[in-house]
């Protein structure tokens, strides 16, 4: 049975880092690269016109939010989006949405 995540100060934590992560445009774009395929940090780059050291830290704040894990093999590092991860950036910030646009109007 699953269950509904609580909203709060229990979970803003969470909130605020998932959207620090989606806040910039390369992050969106590297979980739109993605979520078509797995990818070496260098095919990130092939598609996006960043330097590799930019990717590699846009990546870095995606993997600590929950967003996208990653694989090293020798010098190679694989990403993929997390999938639990995803699904639990889109339950709590849909609920919040949610809770907000149920809250009653003042004024």
């Amino acid at each position: 049975m699953e269950t509904k995540p609580r909203y709060g100060l229990e979970t803003d934590g969470e909130v605020v880092a998932f959207a620090k992560a989606l806040a910039h445009p390369a992050r969106v774009a590297i979980l739109r690269t993605l979520a078509t395929r797995s990818c070496v940090c260098g095919e990130i780059v092939e598609v996006l016109p960043l330097a590799q050291a930019t990717v590699s830290q846009h990546l870095k704040v995606l993997r600590t939010a929950g967003l996208v894990s990653g694989t090293v093999d020798g010098p190679r590092s694989c990403y993929a989006l997390d999938r639990e991860g995803v699904e639990r950036a889109r339950s709590l910030l849909g609920g919040m949405l949610q809770e907000l646009e149920e809250s009653p109007v003042c004024c």
